[in-house]
């Protein structure tokens, strides 16, 4: 990095290149800067519940170190086999398991990032309780690559939870599915996960994945998959049979109970193989719209009217119980010219009725390269100059990773 700000070379750092959002595109060529060699987890400490890793580990080969352990890191992107911490890091990665236990903001005590002109810097503390300046290790996390690049954190650890119970639950409508979200909430009730998938990407992955078998009624329309989780069974037992209540007022057919570890395996298989179904069967794009979880019915009734409108198909399924909807929109028959003019607009009218609901424009994807035009939507033009202030303090010869989040024309 002193080399490349001494020549002022464009700087990109690339993990496992399982982004979403354009993040590690080398849009102005220079460096392309690899991390896969950080690769090294340096500590579990048992005692403090906490692990110090380099960035380059992969997620879920940290999660199982620390389960030998007793210990749990709960974000649990559905890339977690191949991704890399620095980049869940980077994007702030959620996944299922966010709605209970939180994204991975909330598990990050201290950071060592590489600025710009090489100079390393410690962000953050092992402490659980931290009041001390400005907060640079949140800066961070988030930042895309565009402010440091980050390789060495310390994460917080919870303990692994004894029992898990996992429910398929299939509705008759989406909107009712999508509406059973918040009032499973509202009985008092919080799942350690809770996703949605629409029709089409059960039918896509059941096609896709050959060990995966589900029965599916021919007037099911979407399925929430439910879990719920802790240390004491019988409770757990009373959580599954208040869920059932309640969304036996939403219209839902026969539920599906994981009886074993293998079905359990096979359910969230289904779930984690959304995105690769899709992408085996159209070109698309996918847009991380999130918005409060009671919005979620006037969101997925709104994507697809625009669709109706625009002439396009989507597939929708995502982090219902935090009111996170990855819509995916299908290229199929649209010609060039309206996928590459008239779409862009379609994404727009849907960036603003997320921001209409209360929502924003990403969960967990992060803005990178690919949404950054449309960030004008969600804040008023100071907001983003302020951020241009920021990225412009800590790297002012506009090397590493240029080109991500801040909008073009951004004075």
């Amino acid at each position: 990095m002193k080399y490349c700000s001494e020549n002022k070379i464009p700087v990109t750092p690339i993990g496992a290149r399982t982004g979403l959002s354009g993040g590690a595109l080398s849009l102005y060529g220079g460096v392309g800067l690899s991390m896969e060699k950080f690769n090294r987890i340096i500590e579990v400490d048992t005692l403090n519940q906490q692990v110090i890793t380099e960035t380059g580990v992969i997620t879920q080969v940290l999660q199982e170190e620390v389960a030998k352990q007793g210990l749990y890191y709960p974000p649990d992107p559905s890339s977690r086999g191949s991704c890399f911490i620095g980049g869940n890091l980077a994007e702030n990665s959620g996944g299922p398991r966010a709605v209970k236990y939180g994204v991975t903001k909330d598990f990050v005590l201290g950071l060592e990032v590489v600025l710009p002109d090489g100079e390393i810097i410690n962000t953050g503390a092992k402490t659980l309780k931290n009041s001390t300046g400005y907060n640079l290790t949140q800066l961070m996390i988030g930042s895309e690559g565009t402010l440091g690049i980050i390789t060495k954190a310390i994460l917080k650890l919870v303990p692994m939870p004894k029992y898990q119970l996992l429910m398929l639950v299939p509705f008759y409508s989406e909107e009712k599915a999508c509406e059973a979200v918040s009032a499973i909430f509202r009985a008092g009730i919080t799942p350690s996960a809770l996703e949605f998938m629409e029709r089409d990407a059960i039918d896509w992955v059941l096609r896709f994945v050959d060990d995966v078998t589900v029965p599916v009624e021919d007037n099911i329309k979407a399925h929430l998959l439910i879990e719920v989780d802790g240390n004491h069974l019988e409770s757990l037992m009373l959580d599954c049979e208040k869920i059932t209540e309640v969304i036996q007022q939403f219209d839902a057919g026969e539920i599906l109970f994981a009886d074993d570890d293998a079905q359990k395996n096979q359910l969230w298989k289904l779930r984690r193989k959304v995105a690769e179904a899709v992408k085996a069967n159209s070109v698309y794009k996918e847009e991380d719209t999130v918005v409060p979880r009671y919005q979620l019915p006037a969101l997925l009734k709104g994507v697809k009217e625009i669709g109706h409108r625009y002439g396009f198909k989507s597939v929708c399924y995502g982090h219902a119980g935090d009111g996170n909807l990855h819509v995916n929109i299908i290229k199929g028959e649209l010609s060039d010219q309206i996928w590459n003019e008239e779409l862009p607009i379609a994404i727009r009218e849907i960036f603003q009725l997320c921001v209409g609901l209360g929502g924003t424009l990403s969960g967990e994807h992060g803005i990178g390269f690919v949404q950054k035009n449309y960030m004008d939507i969600a804040f008023a033009p100071r907001s983003l100059s302020l951020m241009k202030s920021i990225k412009s303090t800590f790297d002012p010869l506009g090397i590493l990773n240029p080109g991500k989040i801040v909008p073009d024309g951004i004075n």
